[in-house]
């Protein structure tokens, strides 16, 4: 690449438009109904090219507005366009805002279109020996591209790009740059709403310019054209005339700033970091991207998202070097020896079907000082000094991500002691819902600072942020109150799923194999059915080849308009299955569910470990609620309800030395929750009743006697119930209940009417939540919802199901982990060797050791049903057999 200054220059309106369409908005939005698509796509497309090219320079153009010289001079001028969607125009503000936070200089001038912006500064940089490069969807720019212009033109989607040099443009169009706008005065351009001339196409509009040399030549002789094309040419002159003079870009607007102004700067990386949190950019390919861009190297260069006064200190140069064999003992006792003075702790770790390995170590002080060192390099001396560092209670350590390391240091018999705080885990209490909880974003977002990734000297760097973030967070959880809740519940917990990760659960790999098979024969059946019924083969993993047979040649009535057509999406196949008397959407139902179960059991496959057991990850920072989630593979969404789905649960065994699985499975949760929380005096007297809690409820809210209660319609009261706990409105009950709108909710207001201390209660967390800005949960988790004042309705209604849902199941994710907390604690206090392996949902999973069966059934209940005092208590059923099906209560 040239030594020679590189400007870069986007047109904004033309990308974003490319983005827009090229990104499905329905796609792209985040938890609060805010679209994305516009700022993911450009923002992937910013990224490419900043990669690619690497420019010196970079400026974003802007239309102000229609309104311009050119359609003074002709006001038909693009007048045939619609409006800009609002679902684009919405996202325009927040693009602004990310492009500030990555330093990149906007410009907007009006009665002016972007397009002049950049050949203003085009013509400039050329001036001044810059190479330049022009990122477009818009072809009126080829006519700036020269030997130093290069045209990076974007012309079906947000990813396909042509890289438009003078030769490319001769040999597509066989005009040089400068006759591109003569050439494309003759052709007119719909998109713009200039007119060609009637019968006149681009091939005759290339030739006459190449024949001619130029437009104006041409017009000048235009008596010389033969034939209809001639008398057409001569009665479109002043048409012509003015497609030139509006296609032709203007070269001296009268610019803000210099191209030597728009030196690329770094970012402001606090304000970026949280800018991409609150758009849930969670995708780790385009964050990379994007973070590897900042010219500053990820040191921080903006104005911060704190005053000044408030903004931490740029930290001193780190003093850290790496350890050789034989110089840990005496680099701890020095630097990492005092008692209460706490050290930040790092690691590179590598993954592998669940076993982990350690490929160095940092340590950091609040001194400035870090060493780094790599475990397989250790000698006897080193291992035992810093094992036993390590163990100490007296001696404070703040790490990141405490599960995966406690999981992958036990393998060496490190066993880490004197915890205070996980800053990963600290920063999802603090702000549930973030996009991203690694280190170097956290880093950027709270300290102005991105870390390297690579190396020991970024993992040194690493160790540092781990250090300052944790006596900043430590801080913020002790004001909000939640210092308790990461003491007590967080960091015991991510010791004991450490401990579930490791051990892991034992499948049948040889059923897990049958099943594969079977469940692939099952969707050649349901595709030769539909080929049958079709009446000729095709993918029913197909969108298009789906749209072409259900809507074209069946003719079916047509399903929700998206982009590529009309839906085929599950939702889609099950109104068609219930509308239509055809076979056909039934069949691609069972296709899809065949599918999706060989998906499952070949994850699960693929996940199976040397020891024969699947060892999950269990995610603590993932879901806003405080659920825990399972990944790698998935083991939380394994069908129960299911004939097919119980068949997998029937691959899972209690391990060799162990003689059972044991479920224990919590009853009612949510709405016991509900109940404890709204004080409801008929909901209350309904779980007091000791009836069936769903027929009971019924017969209240449709007052009949409980003996005349219908299957129906303890399935709506059912479906309400819980509905409620998720933030159900009266669409969504229609739509679970497969009624419409105008049926569900008189049976919504008929529930309120008769539980009207939940209807209460309700209100009441919605009102309290907008007041103070978040929701809390038993134990003090909070959720913060700031759509709840947002002007934006679907937003605010979003915000609003949040709010209705979080308490509850904030409060269920709570009860859940004491539970587990307390299994494990009173089972190793026995002397028991029966332990959890998996928590999915309400559920524990156990595995229980010869004999032990009866006292770890009492053990277990006894401690998930005192978790904690909800006024109608807890319920648990446990169950246990010879695998995980078997062991269903």
């Amino acid at each position: 690449m040239s030594d020679r200054p590189r400007l870069l220059l986007l047109d904004g309106h033309s990308l974003a438009y490319r983005a827009f369409y090229a990104l499905p908005v329905e796609n792209f939005s985040t938890t609060g109904g805010q679209p994305t698509n516009v700022i993911y796509g450009f923002a992937n497309m910013l990224a490419n090219v900043l990669r690619d090219e690497r420019p010196t320079h970079l400026a974003v153009a802007f239309d102000v507005s229609r309104q311009t010289f050119r359609t003074e001079a002709y006001p038909e001028y693009k007048a045939g366009r619609a409006r800009s969607p609002e679902e684009f125009n919405d996202q325009l503000e927040i693009l602004d805002r990310l492009l500030a936070a990555m330093s990149v200089p906007t410009l907007r001038v009006p009665g002016f279109e972007a397009d002049d912006v950049i050949a203003t500064l085009a013509a400039a940089a050329e001036a001044g020996g810059f190479e330049v490069l022009i990122s477009t969807g818009d072809r009126d720019v080829l006519q700036l591209v020269g030997p130093d212009v290069t045209v990076l033109y974007y012309y079906r989607t947000a990813t396909e790009m042509v890289r438009y040099t003078p030769e490319l443009v001769e040999e597509k169009y066989g005009l040089t740059p400068r006759q591109y706008p003569d050439f494309a005065a003759l052709r007119g351009d719909p998109s713009d709403n200039l007119p060609g001339i009637p019968g006149i196409g681009e091939k005759t509009a290339a030739k006459w310019i190449r024949e001619y040399g130029s437009l104006a030549a041409l017009l000048d002789r235009a008596g010389e054209v033969k034939g209809k094309a001639g008398e057409r040419l001569r009665g479109a002159l002043d048409t012509v005339r003015l497609n030139r003079r509006l296609t032709e870009l203007v070269r001296d607007v009268d610019l803000p700033v210099g191209v030597h102004d728009l030196r690329r700067e770094p970012y402001d990386l606090a304000v970026f970091a949280a800018l991409l949190d609150e758009l849930e950019f969670r995708n780790p390919s385009i964050r990379q991207r994007l973070f590897a861009a900042d010219p500053g190297g990820g040191t921080g260069g903006g104005t911060g998202a704190e005053p000044a006064g408030e903004r931490a200190a740029r930290p001193a140069p780190l003093k850290g070097r790496e350890l050789g064999p034989g110089e840990l003992p005496g680099w701890l006792s020095t630097r990492a020896g005092a008692a209460g003075e706490p050290v930040g702790l790092a690691a590179d770790l590598t993954w592998e079907r669940g076993e982990g390995q350690i490929v160095r170590v940092a340590l950091a002080t609040a001194g400035g000082y870090a060493a780094c060192f790599e475990p397989a390099r250790l000698i006897p001396s080193d291992e035992r000094a810093f094992a036993a560092w390590l163990a100490d209670p007296e001696r404070p350590k703040a790490l990141h991500d405490v599960k995966s390391l406690l999981r992958v240091f036990d393998g060496r018999g490190w066993r880490p002691a004197g915890v205070t705080i996980d800053t990963a885990v600290a920063a999802y209490l603090l702000l549930p819902g973030l996009a991203a909880y690694g280190i170097a974003d956290l880093s950027a977002r709270y300290l102005g600072r991105r870390p390297s990734a690579e190396g020991a000297a970024g993992l040194m760097l690493r160790a540092r942020a781990v250090l300052e973030l944790a006596g900043r967070f430590a801080a913020e959880l002790s004001g909000t109150g939640m210092d308790e809740m990461l003491r007590e519940v967080e960091l015991p917990l991510a010791a004991l799923l450490a401990r579930m990760e490791r051990t892991g659960v034992f499948v049948d790999g040889a059923l897990l194999r049958e099943l594969d098979e079977r469940f692939g024969a099952a969707m050649e059946r349901a595709a030769d059915e539909a080929a049958r019924i079709a009446g000729h083969p095709f993918n029913p993993g197909s969108t298009k080849q789906l749209q072409q047979v259900l809507f074209e040649e069946l003719g079916l009535p047509k399903t929700k308009k998206i982009k590529s057509g009309h839906s085929t999406d599950l939702d889609a196949l099950t109104w068609l299955a219930g509308q239509t008397g055809n076979g056909l959407p039934q069949t691609l139902l069972r296709h899809r569910d065949q599918s999706r179960l060989r998906m499952t059991v070949a994850g699960l496959i693929r996940e199976i470990g040397a020891d024969g057991r699947i060892h999950t990850t269990f995610q603590q920072t993932v879901a806003a609620t405080g659920r825990l989630t399972s990944t790698e593979p998935n083991l939380q969404v394994i069908p129960v309800r299911t004939e097919d789905g119980r068949l997998i649960r029937r691959a899972f065994l209690p391990g060799p030395g162990f003689e059972s699985l044991m479920t224990a499975d919590y009853g009612q949760l949510e709405l016991r929750i509900m109940a404890h929380l709204s004080r409801d005096p008929t909901l209350l007297a309904a779980f007091a009743s000791g009836e069936d809690l769903h027929t009971t409820m019924a017969a209240q809210v449709f007052k009949v006697a409980p003996d005349g209660v219908s299957p129906d319609m303890r399935r709506k009261i059912k479906a309400m119930s819980y509905g409620l706990a998720y933030g159900l409105s009266a669409f969504g009950l229609a739509k679970q209940l497969g009624v419409a709108v105008a049926e569900a909710r008189p049976l919504m207001d008929a529930y309120f009417a008769r539980f009207g201390g939940v209807r209460d209660y309700l209100g009441q967390v919605v009102e309290e939540a907008r007041r103070t800005g978040y929701t809390r949960t038993v134990l003090g988790r909070r959720r913060y919802l700031p759509h709840l004042s947002s002007e934006n309705r679907q937003r605010r209604e979003t915000a609003e199901r949040m709010a209705l849902n979080a308490p509850i199941q904030g409060s269920a994710a709570d009860i859940v982990k004491i539970a587990m907390l307390r299994v494990a604690e009173a089972l190793a206090a026995a002397g028991l060797r029966t332990r959890p392996l998996l928590q999915v949902h309400d559920e524990i999973v156990l595995e229980v050791a010869p004999g032990e069966r009866d006292l770890a059934a009492e053990l277990v209940r006894d401690r998930m049903t005192t978790a904690y005092p909800v006024s109608v208590g807890l319920e648990v059923a446990i169950g246990t057999g010879a695998d995980w099906n078997a062991a269903a209560h």
